[in-house]
């Protein structure tokens, strides 16, 4: 039969912490998880059918002289093996696609929780973070889902095992009874310290990831100042540092790995050497003895599957509780209504600000409404070009975030609080398109017009003109077609900078937020650009916050923004005139360019 593909749907975890986030993988996945265990269970159990056969074989058989009954009882071993081998075929069979449903499932809770929070992201993770929660993190939790059959199937063989070796020695099925629980607890200090060394290994590996990544990013930077020596030292000696600890992990895990091996056998030693003794005395037969030996044996199976099991919990909970972690993580700061909640009721993570329940979200505009900024007292007018220069620039990049949603704010939209209106609503029709925003690898034309179809070919081409970026794909091999590396960093930063402008202008939002779209390139092409942007953007809301005169003087309205407040509000021309603070701004320090613009 084969096995059932996953709804594309994974479902909605549960995010109340790492064992919870275990048991919904159980949970989503029960009819499966009920086959591995009775497989487990059974496969367990029939390992202790054989040596009981074999006992019998030798009472009967060997020690009596009966041919027929040796016979039997052999060909009784043959079919237990059989039988035994098929139903070690379907535990591991079941318990695989147990394991790889639950990768699935984590693979896809977490692709679904980085495209809901978005630009967010980087804000409340590291890139390290989500590449080794990817990269490992979810392995490691898919094999956690062990302990649900071979697991159940342990326990379930220690306790037939006790009771057989009862109708033979109470006092063999008494050690046997007290003595598991001790190898367990004997482990158990291991585990706990396994579980400390792994959850520093792992905070410190993801922020080994973010550097390395840090400085691929930035080495043509790097090179060009000097400084690409200063980094690979630091993150040497970082690596160095990680190596350590490195060991301090791989110390416990051998020690653990020996002692899931010595213990057992020790074990089996102990019990072994007591039943000869008792053989000898002649409290059991020479039959019993060997099936004591094999019972004990096969227990050696079970306890290692609770060993081992325990040491994949360990691991798993310190995977699990990244994962969660990062699940935790909302498509906003803001704690407003969201599209796609956590279990309803389900209460928030420490340390995160998740809502435990969703709000609902109120009506968004029914068509193009003013935005306004009550932190900075902007008001952008629907239907205009308004442009804002400030002083300082964080306070732009805050004043962008505030009017996207991406923080914590008191912003309208048409009078009606932003933070309430439904984040897919407020994403479908607000755009910031940053200076700097991700650029996937593929073919320019898939970068530019993402999911749309083929028939966006007539806008691409007006979106390319409007940011003057027909040079950039007449300069390429295969033109539109030409496939494009990660960030793009084949072009230069001048042109990446005007393919991110065609991207947001392509996508058609009712309010476009550019922050600082002409950083880049040279007057001449911001000439163009600043001309062709109001063309293209005729009748629709956009808002660039800039302080190039070039764009400054194409805008209906441009604020003048100081210490995060709106200082002034004009024209470019007017504020020149009656303006200082602003003319200096826009001269940029230039006493030549600040006389010419008077």
């Amino acid at each position: 039969m084969p096995p059932r593909i996953p709804h594309p749907e994974p479902g909605t975890p549960d995010v109340r912490g790492p064992l919870r986030y275990l048991w919904w993988l159980v949970r989503s996945q029960p009819w499966r998880v009920l086959r591995g265990s009775l497989f487990g269970a059974a496969w367990m159990t029939a390992l202790s059918v054989r040596p009981y056969l074999i006992s019998r074989a030798v009472d009967d058989g060997l020690r009596t002289g009966d041919t027929r009954a040796l016979a039997q009882w052999v060909a009784a071993i043959v079919v237990a093996g059989v039988a035994l081998s098929w139903l070690g075929i379907m535990r591991h069979r079941t318990m695989t696609f147990i394991r790889e449903d639950a990768k699935a499932r984590s693979a896809a809770v977490v692709l679904r929780q980085l495209s809901r929070v978005g630009a967010v992201l980087p804000r409340r993770a590291a890139a390290g973070e989500v590449a080794t929660v990817g990269g490992t993190d979810i392995d490691r939790v898919a094999q956690v889902m062990t302990v649900t059959g071979p697991g159940v199937g342990a326990v379930v063989a220690y306790l037939v095992v006790a009771v057989v070796l009862w109708s033979i020695s109470p006092l063999l099925a008494l050690c046997v009874l007290v003595g598991v629980p001790a190898v367990v607890l004997v482990v158990a200090p291991l585990l706990r310290r396994l579980e400390r060394a792994e959850s520093v290994y792992r905070q410190q590996q993801g922020e080994l990831t973010a550097r390395s990544g840090d400085i691929v990013a930035g080495l043509r930077v790097l090179a060009g100042v000097g400084g690409r020596g200063l980094f690979a030292h630091r993150y040497a000696a970082r690596s160095r540092d990680l190596l350590v600890e490195g060991y301090r992990v791989g110390a416990v895990n051998s020690w653990i790995d020996a002692a899931t091996v010595a213990i057992p056998g020790l074990f089996l030693a102990a019990v072994v050497w007591l039943s000869a003794r008792m053989t000898v005395t002649g409290d059991i037969s020479v039959g019993e003895l060997v099936a004591v030996y094999g019972y004990v044996a096969t227990l050696v199976v079970p306890v290692w599957f609770l060993l081992e099991g325990g040491h994949q919990l360990i691991r798993g909970r310190v995977a699990a509780r990244r994962i969660v972690a990062l699940l935790a993580v909302t498509p906003d700061d803001v704690g407003g209504p969201r599209d796609t909640p956590t279990r309803a009721g389900a209460a928030t993570v420490p340390g995160s600000r998740q809502p435990a329940g969703p709000a609902a979200p109120v009506p968004a505009p029914g068509g193009p409404a003013d935005l306004h900024d009550r932190s900075s007292g902007l008001t952008v007018r629907a239907g205009r070009l308004t442009a804002v220069a400030a002083a300082d620039p964080a306070d732009a990049l805050a004043l962008a975030d505030r009017l996207g949603r991406y923080t914590v704010s008191d912003a309208t939209w048409g009078g009606v609080p932003l933070t309430g209106v439904g984040l897919e609503q407020v994403r479908a029709r607000i755009l910031v398109a940053d200076h700097d925003a991700y650029l996937f690898a593929g073919a320019l034309r898939e970068v530019l017009r993402g999911a749309r179809p083929d028939g966006y070919r007539e806008r691409i081409a007006a979106a390319l003109h409007a940011a003057s970026a027909e040079d950039v794909v007449d300069a390429l091999p295969r033109g539109l077609d030409t496939p494009l590396d990660t960030r793009a960093r084949s072009l230069s930063g001048g042109q990446r900078q005007r393919i991110r402008l065609a991207r947001a202008l392509l996508a058609e939002p009712e309010v476009l937020i550019l922050v600082e779209p002409t950083s880049a390139v040279d007057a001449h092409t911001e000439a163009r650009i600043a001309e062709r942007l109001r063309r293209a953007r005729a009748g629709r809301t956009t808002v660039v916050l800039t302080t190039s005169p070039l764009l400054l003087g194409r805008a209906d309205e441009v604020a003048h923004l100081v210490a995060g407040r709106v200082a002034a509000t004009g024209t470019h021309a007017d504020l020149l005139d009656r303006d200082p603070g602003y003319r200096r701004l826009v001269a940029r320090g230039d006493a030549d360019a600040e006389r010419a613009l008077r």
